[in-house]
């Protein structure tokens, strides 16, 4: 494996498993973009989402924390634990490993071109 990449690991009976964090920001990515009322995560846009994702391991579980520009008319607190709950889901569900805490940072809003 590169050295370039940080890796989350945990073992098994056969061995160990080794996932990139960008896969873990990829997965946290696509989650937060089926929520309905987000636009796009960060400042990166549609170009490459899974930047806006940071990925962090403590003691064994991991921290998601990502910035997202939501839709206007969208209430915030209701997409932010949207958010969270999509996200915690899809890591635990795809990785089996344990997610402690999705922070959301709303970064703007997008409001609909005016015609």
């Amino acid at each position: 494996m590169s050295d370039s990449k940080d890796y989350v690991s945990r073992a098994d009976e056969l061995g160990n498993i080794h996932i990139s964090e960008e896969v873990l920001a990829a997965i946290s990515a696509a989650a937060a973009l089926e929520v309905e009322g987000v636009s796009s995560l960060g400042s990166q846009g549609k170009k490459n989402p899974a930047r806006a994702v940071h990925i962090k391991l403590e003691e064994e579980k991991v921290v998601v924390s990502m910035s997202v520009l939501m839709a206007y008319g969208h209430t915030i607190p209701e997409m932010g634990k949207a958010i969270q709950e999509a996200v915690k889901v899809a890591i635990e569900s795809m990785t089996g490993l344990e997610v402690s805490a999705v922070n959301v940072s709303v970064g703007g809003i997008d409001f609909p071109e005016r015609v």
